[in-house]
């Protein structure tokens, strides 16, 4: 049962009559992961705290950016450089110390994602990447773990629960079902690519962990079995049902041992970085005119290069004009992060393989950075 001191400081939902003390003390009793302490998981794990679930996980093998400040208010300048994971347990205790913290500071693999969620009740997926996803996703199948789903880009988030049975019976469905197969790695950019304005995680945040609140204490009516999106420029929430999947993939591993040797980086196409240039060694190949520089991004794309001579040819006719180039030609790709001058160079090698073919790593935003960093040095 809730004690007298802790009974104060859940007073205002304890008083909620659908809720109450047993509400409360099933919260107390609850273990919940958070996977990925970025925008989403900055958001969810306060509210995680003042609600008073009793052991709260933490998944994350990142550093505080100050890039991230802008949407994850966990963190403050201070922090910048320090890991995600520690900082957020650290304010997190200090927070709440009646609850228990755990800092699994590490990135979520096939070896170890079973033995870290097989111990916690409920997932929260706040990752940004397909390939965690589909693994999170088989994992809590595989366990028999609800997931609440959430994702945020630009303007748009979405939230969902999946592998989870309400009150009603249904059969539970699963990111599968909703996606069979991952989308190729160029069609669809990340936040690093195509932005997101800080306020939306925080709300998509907040409705997970709502969503993870009915679940444990029984109220209400989960998002399972449905999902709701969220438009922050028109104000306006869609929820749309899902149903199980009959084309739904097959690749999705049926035991631990399939699990653990399926490569989910190579299932999203992810798994193809190579010849990159870094950051640091990009200056003496800006004015060497064997090289040619080509930006794969969208026009006036921010931020803008001046800095040195460079072509412009979008990701999207990069295969049209593979024609003008010859296996002579000598190339360095940028993007904004890397990923879609990856992509670029994967399509380029397939069509002329003795081209040689490089990529910034980073993109121009790390060497944006690097520039800055070394002009303030000297």
């Amino acid at each position: 049962m809730v004690s007298k001191n802790k009974y104060e400081r859940y007073l205002r939902q304890i008083k909620l009559k659908e809720l109450g003390t047993s509400g409360q003390d099933k919260l107390m009793k609850s273990k919940v992961l958070m996977i990925g302490a970025g925008g989403l998981g900055c958001a969810a794990l306060p509210y995680l705290a003042a609600a008073g679930i009793g052991q709260i996980g933490i998944v994350d093998f990142d550093i505080v950016e100050l890039s991230n400040l802008q949407r994850q208010t966990l963190y403050s300048i201070e922090d910048v450089g320090k890991s995600k994971t520690l900082v957020a347990v650290q304010k997190l205790k200090r927070f709440n110390p009646e609850i228990q913290i755990d800092s699994h500071q590490l990135k979520l693999e096939s070896h170890n994602a079973l033995k870290i969620i097989c111990n916690y009740d409920i997932v929260i997926d706040g990752s940004d990447n397909f390939s965690t996803r589909y693994m999170v996703n088989d994992a809590c199948t595989l366990l028999n773990k609800p997931l609440v789903y959430g994702s945020v880009l630009r303007f748009e988030g979405q939230v969902s629960v999946f592998n989870y049975c309400d009150q009603q019976g249904k059969s539970p469905v699963d990111y599968r079902d909703l996606f069979p197969a991952p989308p190729s790695a160029e069609s669809v950019p990340d936040c690093a690519e195509a932005g997101v304005l800080g306020v939306l995680p925080g709300i998509i945040g907040a409705l997970q962990v709502n969503e993870c609140i009915k679940i444990i204490t029984g109220i209400g009516q989960t998002l399972c079995n449905s999902i709701l999106t969220y438009n922050c420029l028109s104000n306006q929430f869609y929820e749309f049902s899902i149903q199980p999947n009959k084309n739904k993939s097959q690749s999705a591993p049926s035991t631990e041992h399939e699990f653990v040797n399926f490569n989910y980086n190579w299932f999203c196409g992810t798994e193809f970085y190579q010849n990159e240039i870094a950051v640091e060694d990009f200056k003496s190949y800006i004015n060497n005119k064997k090289f040619k520089i080509i930006d794969v991004r969208e026009k006036e794309e921010l931020p803008l290069i001046t800095e040195f001579p460079h072509e412009q040819l979008s990701l999207k006719k990069i295969e049209e004009w593979s024609q003008n180039f010859s296996k002579e030609d000598t190339i360095i790709l940028f993007c904004k992060s890397g990923k879609r001058s990856q992509t670029a160079l994967r399509i380029l090698t397939d069509k002329i393989p003795e081209m040689k073919l490089y990529s910034l790593k980073g993109g121009i935003e790390a060497w944006k950075n690097y520039s800055l960093q070394n002009e303030n040095v000297e």
